[in-house]
C-alpha cells in the first residue's frame, strides 16, 4: 500500500454552498403556498441532505500534518496541503504528523565484539514519508519505531570492539562515532521502510563499560597509557644520550673509551628517565 492524493478543492466555496443549501432548504419548508407545500418541502429536505453530504466531505488540515481518507474501510488518498478542504463525503479522516520527531532510546546493557559488557544508548530522528504505510502497514509506528531502534542498537554495538588497544585502524564504537552512527542510521532505515518512516539522524548519547568491568577496563586504559609515555620518554633519552656523547667528543678532542660511555649512558638514562629527582655523586679519584 502505496501513498496516493486524494480528489480535494478549497473548502471555503463547499461551506458557503452547503450554508446556503440549508438557508434556502429551511426557506423552502417553511414558507410557499399550500398547495404546493409538498413539493416545497421535498425541494427543501433535498437541499438539506445535499448540504450534509457537503459538510461531511469539508476537513481541516494543519501546518505540517496530513489526513488520511478511508471509504468505508477502503483506503482512498491522503491530503497534505495544509487549510480547508472538500472532499470525498462520508469518509473516516485521520489525522497523522509529519513533523521531525526524535527518540530517546533506554541506556542498553550489551555485549560488544569482543563479548565485553557496555552501555550504550542513541537518539533517533525521523519523521513520517508515507501515511498510508504508517497508518496501516504497523500496528502503532510510534512504538514499531521504539522497538526498532532498541533491536538496531543492539545489533550494531555488537558489530564492532568498544575499544582497540592495538595502533591499528580498526572502527571501535568509541574511536569512530560517526561511522557507528551511520551503520545505525542505515540499519535503522531498512527496518523502519514498512513502516513509511524516514530515518533523518542518529548518534549516540551514552557509551560506557558495563559496572562489573569499568574498574579494571579503566586500570587496562591507565596502564596503556603509562606504557605509551614510557615509550616516548625512552626514545627521547636514548636521543638526548647519544647527542651528549657526540658533543663531548666534539668540543673536547677526546675520544671516550667504551666503559666510559656506558657509565655516561647509564647516568643519563637514570635521570631523564626516572620519575623522582636524582642526587648527584661526585667522584673524586686519588692523585698521584
Amino acid at each position: 500500500m502505496k501513498e496516493k492524493q486524494v480528489f480535494h478543492i478549497n473548502g471555503y466555496v463547499g461551506l458557503v454552498l452547503a450554508i446556503l443549501f440549508v438557508l434556502i432548504g429551511g426557506w423552502l419548508g417553511w414558507s410557499g403556498a399550500t398547495h404546493d407545500r409538498f413539493i416545497q418541502i421535498l425541494i427543501g429536505a433535498l437541499l438539506i441532505i445535499i448540504a450534509g453530504f457537503g459538510a461531511s466531505s469539508l476537513t481541516i488540515v494543519g501546518p505540517n500534518e496530513a489526513r488520511v481518507l478511508t471509504f468505508f474501510g477502503k483506503y482512498i488518498g491522503t491530503i497534505r496541503d495544509s487549510g480547508l478542504f472538500m472532499t470525498v463525503p462520508l469518509t473516516n479522516k485521520f489525522s497523522i504528523s509529519l513533523r521531525v520527531r526524535n527518540f530517546n532510546s533506554a541506556i542498553l546493557k550489551v555485549n560488544d565484539l569482543r563479548g565485553n559488557p557496555v552501555e550504550i544508548a542513541a537518539v533517533i530522528v525521523f519523521k513520517v514519508v508515507d501515511t498510508s504505510m504508517a497508518l496501516f502497514a504497523v500496528d502503532d509506528y510510534e512504538q514499531f519505531v521504539e522497538i526498532q531502534s532498541e533491536s538496531a542498537i543492539r545489533h550494531v554495538a555488537s558489530e564492532y570492539p568498544y575499544d582497540t588497544f592495538d595502533d591499528d585502524e580498526q572502527i571501535t564504537l568509541r574511536s569512530h562515532p560517526t561511522e557507528v552512527s551511520d551503520r545505525l542510521t542505515s540499519e535503522l532505515q531498512e527496518r523502519l521502510q514498512v513502516a513509511g518512516v524516514e530515518i533523518v539522524e542518529t548518534r549516540l548519547t551514552h557509551l560506557a563499560y558495563a559496572t562489573e568491568i569499568a574498574s579494571a577496563m579503566l586500570q587496562r586504559q591507565q596502564s596503556t597509557a603509562i606504557l605509551s609515555a614510557r615509550k616516548v620518554i625512552v626514545e627521547g633519552a636514548v636521543s638526548i644520550t647519544e647527542e651528549a656523547i657526540k658533543r663531548i667528543e666534539h668540543d673536547t678532542g677526546m675520544r671516550l673509551s667504551d666503559d666510559k660511555k656506558l657509565q655516561l649512558i647509564n647516568n643519563m638514562m637514570v635521570t631523564i628517565i626516572s620519575e623522582k629527582g636524582s642526587q648527584p655523586v661526585i667522584s673524586t679519584s686519588e692523585v698521584k
